[in-house]
C-alpha cells in the first residue's frame, strides 16, 4: 500500500540450515488419497526450506477445515484457532514479534464465509502476513455443503439452496480491499512453489489463493479440469484495476501473480 513502510525487524535470525524434511512431522497426513493438500504439504515444507527459514521462527496459524489438519503434520510453531478466525490470530503474532514468518492456512469455507471479515481488514491495513486460501468449492471436511465459491454447476448437500447466489472472489476482494500482493495458484502446476515464494518474501499482506481439487466430493472441478483451463499469467498486470478485470475472467481462468504493490 502506498506510502506504508514496516518496521525494521526485531531480531536478526542466523542464516537458516534447516532442510525440507525439518518441516515434516515423521508421520503421514490422513487426508482422502489424492487430496490436492498433500502437494501444499509438501511443496510449502520444500519452498520454506529454500527460503532459509527456520521451523521455531515460522509460524502458522490454521483453521478449521481439511486445510487446517495440515498443523498436525507441518512442523514450525503453530496455533490452530477457531473457524474463520486465522488470519487475527496470525496479525495478533505479527505484531507482537515483527521478527517472526507467519502465515494463515485455512478453505474457502473460513476465510470467505466465517472470516470474511477478517480477510477484508488485515488487506486494507496491509498487515505483514502471508494468507494461503486453499479453495476447494466446498465445506468438504462436513462432507461438502456449499461454500461461498461453490459453481452453480457443481451439486453438493446445500447447493439447491443457493443456485442463484453470487460466487466469492478471492482475488477480487482482495483487490479491492488493498492487498498489495494477490496471487492464485493451481496444486498441479510447475511454478507452485515459486508463488508461494514469492507471497512469503513480500513485505504487507499477501494473498494466494491455492486451487485445491477434492477428490471425494466434487466430481466436477478435478486435476484434470484445472489442467485444461487454468492459463498462467506471464508476468504481474501493470495495476490494481488491470488486475481486477483479469481476476474475474472465468475462461480461461488465470494462474501467477495478478498484482505485487
Amino acid at each position: 500500500m502506498a506510502g506504508l513502510s514496516f518496521p525494521k525487524k526485531l531480531l536478526v535470525l542466523p542464516v537458516s540450515m534447516a532442510k525440507k524434511t525439518d518441516f515434516l512431522w515423521p508421520r503421514q497426513p490422513t487426508w482422502c488419497p489424492g487430496c490436492g493438500n498433500f502437494l501444499t504439504w509438501q511443496t510449502l515444507a520444500q519452498t520454506l526450506a529454500d527460503l532459509g527459514l527456520e521451523p521455531a521462527a515460522t509460524v502458522i496459524t490454521y483453521d478449521i477445515g481439511c486445510s487446517g489438519n495440515m498443523g498436525n503434520f507441518l512442523r514450525t510453531s503453530a496455533f490452530l484457532g477457531l473457524h474463520g478466525r486465522a488470519i487475527p490470530l496470525a496479525v495478533g503474532i505479527k505484531q507482537a514479534r515483527l521478527d517472526l514468518t507467519v502465515l494463515a492456512i485455512g478453505g474457502d469455507g473460513g476465510f470467505l464465509a466465517e472470516g470474511t471479515n477478517h480477510l477484508l481488514h488485515a488487506a486494507r491495513r496491509n498487515d505483514d502476513i502471508t494468507v494461503l486460501l486453499v479453495n476447494n468449492h466446498l465445506f468438504s471436511l462436513t462432507t461438502g455443503q456449499a461454500t461461498p465459491t461453490t459453481p452453480k454447476n457443481l451439486l453438493s448437500k446445500t447447493s439447491q439452496l443457493f443456485r442463484q447466489a453470487q460466487l466469492l472472489n478471492a482475488l477480487a476482494l482482495a483487490l479491492v480491499s488493498g492487498a498489495s500482493f494477490v496471487a492464485r495458484a493451481f496444486v498441479g502446476q510447475s511454478n507452485y512453489g515459486a508463488i508461494l515464494a514469492a507471497a512469503i518474501q513480500h513485505r504487507g499482506f499477501s494473498l494466494v489463493e491455492i486451487l485445491s481439487p477434492c477428490v471425494t466430493f466434487d466430481p466436477v472441478y478435478t486435476f484434470g479440469w484445472y489442467r485444461q483451463h487454468t492459463r498462467l499469467l506471464a508476468k504481474p498486470l501493470a495495476d490494481r484495476r488491470q488486475a481486477l478485470l483479469k481476476a474475474e475472467e472465468q475462461t480461461p481462468l488465470w494462474t501467477g501473480i495478478f498484482y505485487q504493490g
